[in-house]
């Protein structure tokens, strides 16, 4: 066999390698955005324990509670390489890094409010973006879920785009529970249920 003809073969074996290597990267990532998103099991509305106690209403600003949430984020995010923040407007807006395909890339999500019966609240997801790459939203919210810290008490859920935010559920030293009222972003009118149970107070009474 020539030396041209031996030549001529092995850059054609290269050159389908170099197809099949493409196919399988191709095949990877298409695998990768269209995967099912799988189903999030949020938290069932916590059953209200009786205690003798009183309630008030706390009315403040977005302002006020968007200082105490990102105050409370920084906390959680001690010592963690993710980072993002929270920004209270006409939205919630949601603006953070998640690693995407070995780089950093920067996501931003609106969210709507909806405030719940039992005092939880639904994020519910408007818009959302992530740098210049076009990945389906349930995409970016999975990986929303996966990457970046969240409290206990909230779970993202990809395959309904939201997140639910189980105030109810949030454990106070005072041993208080916080329900949300109200929370108007446009009207910037945001009110908040305060039980206050007789015993953190060191009073005990019967119940009725």
């Amino acid at each position: 066999m020539s030396k041209h003809k031996i030549t001529k073969n092995v850059w054609k074996r290269l050159f389908y390698s170099l197809i099949g290597v493409n196919v399988l990267i191709f095949a990877g990532i298409a695998a990768l955005l269209f995967w099912p998103v799988p189903e999030t099991d949020t938290p069932e509305p916590a059953k209200e324990e009786k205690k003798p106690g009183s309630e008030f209403v706390v009315r403040t600003t977005k302002q006020n509670v968007n200082e105490l949430v990102n105050a409370y984020i920084d906390k959680l995010l001690e010592g963690n390489n993710h980072d993002y923040r929270i920004t209270l407007d006409d939205d919630v807006k949601l603006v953070g890094e998640l690693p995407v395909f070995s780089s950093s890339v920067p996501v931003s999500i609106y969210l709507e409010p909806l405030v719940q019966e039992n005092g939880d609240v639904i994020l519910r997801q408007k818009s959302i973006s992530i740098g210049q790459l076009q990945l389906p939203n349930k995409k970016i919210m999975e990986y929303l879920k996966k990457y970046l810290p969240m409290p206990k008490w909230v779970t993202v859920d990809p395959a309904n785009e939201e997140i639910y935010v189980a105030v109810t559920d949030m454990h106070i030293r005072s041993n208080f529970r916080v329900s949300v009222q109200q929370f108007d972003l446009e009207a910037n009118n945001l009110a908040f249920k305060i039980n206050v149970p007789y015993e953190s107070l060191g009073i005990e009474m019967a119940i009725e």
